[in-house]
């Protein structure tokens, strides 16, 4: 985000623009949560990262060994030195469902899911295909999390797949 926010307001002549990324692949993290429901598929939420960048940016693609702010230098993996004069860090938000107890304990991505991961989505759209019905519920482990609107989402996007099963519509 950062990179299309600066590239088209810094003057070319006066600025380079790298970015390092270790990952080929844009992971579209809004879209996870319409997968279960079909309004997505999984491949719908994958694209590749330098389709977003603009036109005369450094793209280094590259996991980063450690940086060295003393000496604004950064170490990739392959020991190439990047040196910058501004260093922007964007690493993201993960889950960790291991900080749970009992959460991965056998059931996880098969009655158990989350919607936040592709995998856990996927495996979520699967279960939903096959689901019978029963008991459903919607568990928020603990805050912050990545976005806080989306188990509220969930409970609505669910409830014409409830009302078939309810129904015993096909």
């Amino acid at each position: 985000m950062m990179l299309n926010k600066l590239s088209p307001v810094l003057d070319k002549s006066e600025w380079h623009i790298t970015i390092v990324d270790q990952h080929e692949k844009h992971y579209y993290q809004p879209g996870f949560l319409f997968i279960p429901f079909g309004i997505y598929s999984c491949n719908d939420v994958i694209k590749p990262k330098r389709d977003f960048f603009p036109s005369g940016t450094e793209v280094i693609m590259s996991e980063i060994d450690r940086i060295e702010p003393a000496e604004n230098r950064i170490i990739l993996n392959n020991k190439v030195i990047l040196n910058y004069d501004y260093l922007i860090i964007a690493t993201g938000a993960r889950i960790k469902p291991e900080e749970t107890e009992g959460l991965k304990d056998g059931l996880w991505h098969k009655n158990i899911f989350d919607f936040y991961t592709l995998e856990g989505a996927c495996s979520l759209a699967d279960f939903f295909k096959r689901w019978e019905g029963g008991k459903n519920d919607v568990n928020i482990t603990e805050m912050p999390i990545k976005c806080p609107v989306a188990p509220l989402e969930f409970v609505f996007l669910q409830i014409p797949i409830l009302q078939k099963k309810v129904s015993g519509i096909k």
